[in-house]
């Protein structure tokens, strides 16, 4: 299958998505916004998979991958894309983004400003 112009975008959990513990900078509306333009998305985080399944779920939102972060290659192996992207807190995110060729994003506010437009639009 090739990528075309779709982006795969992972995101991690506590500390990125809104709704994690702690919160994070990432909205459910952004999350939404992805997906609405026909983006490959989900999680990896170090959450339980049924955990990221029923997140999903409650948020009334079907991701195309829910997988733990030391399995991030894997989702590369799964889905052919133009371009793929972690979006995380952590050094360890950052880790396992390097190690499966993913793009990382830091979730905080700062460095937001430089990709926020690239993934969310306006």
């Amino acid at each position: 299958m090739d990528g075309g112009g779709v982006w795969l975008v992972s995101f991690d959990i506590d500390g990125t998505l809104e709704v994690g513990d702690p919160p994070g900078i990432v909205t459910i509306q952004m999350v939404r916004s992805v997906k609405r333009r026909g983006h490959v998305i989900g999680s990896c985080s170090d959450r339980p998979v049924s955990y990221q399944r029923h997140l999903w779920e409650r948020l009334a939102i079907v991701p195309d991958f829910t997988v733990l972060k030391h399995r991030l290659a894997e989702v590369r192996d799964r889905f052919a894309a133009a371009a793929y992207y972690h979006i995380g807190d952590t050094d360890v995110d950052e880790m396992f983004a390097a190690g499966a060729r993913f793009q990382f994003l830091r979730a905080d506010a700062g460095a937001r400003q430089s990709w926020g437009p690239r993934l969310f639009g306006a």
